[in-house]
């Protein structure tokens, strides 16, 4: 089953979702914001994508530049930024078992199928 990481409101996630309806694999949508994943699966989430932890980081959020820019943080307290502000997670994100990826664009879904 591939789990979405999804943010209604953003354009590039709603194409990801409609890419994996449209797929004929099942599917579970997790709203991240709605639903804030906490430190533990964020951390499970971020081994599965393969990347440090800063890549996940939406770098250009205001909550970013405003708390976080300029300053030297550990893997731990980038992830803890996402838990605290889970805007600041890139999106969408689609997992299927063990694979992860950003599907920036979504047809990067095709890499975890």
């Amino acid at each position: 089953m591939i789990t979405i990481y999804h943010n209604p409101r953003c354009g590039k996630s709603r194409e990801c979702l409609a890419f994996i309806e449209n797929s004929n694999h099942k599917f579970e949508v997790i709203k991240y914001l709605e639903k804030p994943l906490n430190f533990n699966e964020l951390s499970n989430l971020i081994k599965k994508l393969k990347l440090k932890p800063i890549e996940l980081i939406r770098t250009k959020e205001s909550i970013w530049i405003e708390n976080f820019k300029g300053k030297t943080l550990s893997d731990k307290e980038i992830i803890q930024s996402m838990v605290d502000f889970p805007i600041l997670m890139e999106r969408p994100i689609a997992v299927n078992g063990d694979k992860a990826v950003i599907a920036r664009p979504f047809e990067k879904v095709k890499e975890i199928i």
